[in-house]
């Protein structure tokens, strides 16, 4: 019941009613994108190839997670929101390394809309290396190693591949352009938002694959897997530890300020779903490398244990993955020595700790600490249904332990911003 007052009190509030159906708006255009064919396609070709791919599975399921279907019938939004993921990849990596950018990092709002640019001109220049790619892909025999045969582009030429790799940026950049308006209009983090509804659109197909290949049972554990990695990432998401922190009295102009105790709240998995979504992305990159390789020894490397999802060497990559990026995100987001220092300069200190370089240490320590269940947890969640993917042989649901993942994080992290909006206002919110 409360759940549903929340909703109706979210369209009683003007602002949040318009941000609500602005960001639908965009999701319905986002989608509209998702099947709109690219131009210089055999659009009859590319309907029979997207419903073959539907029970292959594999190599197509895991290019295919992020861009709803796109890909599979080579629409205008095929590489989806992919190009800006790895492009932000990119530029946090580069950020450590290169001063400017990290000086950058440090001007504030301003450094920000900077790296923002950059991050957009790399997107696109990744854009037209992908689209580029994918043109050549989907004009040849078996490039996935599905056995199925692709020919979907039937005039195979210099104007018709420029004409392909144009509408594909092009798609890029709008499905960018909707992003960032979700996320100064809408409701939640736009690019989040895309990602969220790409993987939920293929859920109906996925489950109805798996009735289809392997009967009602599988399905009944398939679902009740999905259930328990829901309550356990909710359980997850709000575990956090609390630091004290006590600020001193002292005197500004004429009255007495300070002498409060108030907390940090340090998150078990304060990463959130990054670093899933970077992990995936990383091995994104495999799938391209098996068909720009020529080498059959290296192609036969990376389609056994780089793309197969139930084998046990992408199963250990991709956790390890995740914890890695679980630890590199949290170190960009929270930064102890700066924490500690903020904390001095007004006054605060943690009981029993002195200020600044101590306090950084402690805080980084318990940083660390907390960090790694929540990052072997992710990757745990993340790798169950794969493993039972594999036990069952079923090809449908390769990533659903990402999907999962990624739909349940996304979910609450919106529902705290409507219940935020919505509290401001003497309103109950979701999670009360």
């Amino acid at each position: 019941m409360n759940l549903l007052r929340a909703f109706v009190n979210a369209f009683k509030v003007p602002d949040l009613r318009k941000k609500i159906f602005f960001t639908l708006i965009i999701i319905a255009i986002y989608r509209f994108g998702s099947h709109v064919p690219t131009p210089g396609i055999d659009v009859e070709a590319a309907q029979r190839f997207q419903q073959q791919a539907q029970d292959a599975g594999g190599v197509l399921a895991f290019i295919n997670l992020f861009s709803g279907g796109a890909l599979t019938q080579l629409a205008v939004f095929a590489l989806g929101i992919m190009p800006y993921i790895t492009s932000s990849i990119i530029m946090q990596l580069l950020t450590v390394v290169i001063p400017k950018l990290e000086a950058w990092s440090k001007e504030g709002e301003l450094g920000q809309k900077k790296i923002t640019q950059w991050t957009r001109y790399l997107t696109v220049l990744l854009a037209v290396m992908q689209s580029t790619g994918l043109a050549f892909l989907f004009s040849r025999g078996d490039p996935f190693g599905t056995g199925i045969q692709v020919n979907l582009i039937p005039n195979f030429d210099a104007m018709h591949v420029a004409l392909i790799v144009i509408s594909l940026t092009a798609g890029t950049a709008l499905i960018m352009w909707l992003g960032e308006l979700i996320t100064q209009r809408g409701i939640g983090n736009g690019m989040s938002i895309l990602i969220f509804a790409s993987i939920i659109s293929t859920l109906p197909a996925e489950g109805a694959g798996i009735l289809r290949q392997k009967g009602f049972g599988p399905f009944l554990v398939i679902c009740a897997i999905g259930m328990f990695i829901i309550v356990a990432i909710v359980i997850m998401e709000q575990g956090q530890r609390r630091i004290p922190v006590q600020y001193a009295k002292r005197v500004v102009g004429r009255k007495m300020v300070g002498g409060q105790s108030v907390y940090i709240p340090l998150k078990v998995n304060t990463a959130g779903i990054i670093p899933i979504i970077f992990a995936s992305s990383v091995l994104y990159i495999p799938t391209l490398l098996q068909n720009v390789v020529q080498h059959q020894g290296i192609r036969d490397f990376i389609d056994r244990y780089l793309v197969n999802s139930t084998s046990i060497f992408y199963m250990f990559l991709y956790g390890l993955m995740v914890v890695f990026f679980a630890y590199f995100y949290t170190a960009i987001v929270f930064n102890p020595v700066d924490q500690a220092d903020n904390m001095k300069k007004y006054g605060g200190f943690i009981p029993g700790i002195r200020p600044g370089r101590q306090t950084a240490e402690y805080l980084d320590r318990i940083l660390t600490r907390i960090t790694l269940p929540g990052a072997l947890f992710i990757a745990a969640i993340a790798l169950m249904p794969n493993i039972a993917t594999a036990a069952y042989g079923i090809q449908q649901l390769p990533f659903g332990g990402t999907s999962i993942l990624i739909t349940v994080g996304v979910t609450l992290e919106t529902m705290k911003q409507i219940e935020s909006q919505l509290t401001m206002r003497h309103y109950e919110g979701f999670l009360k």
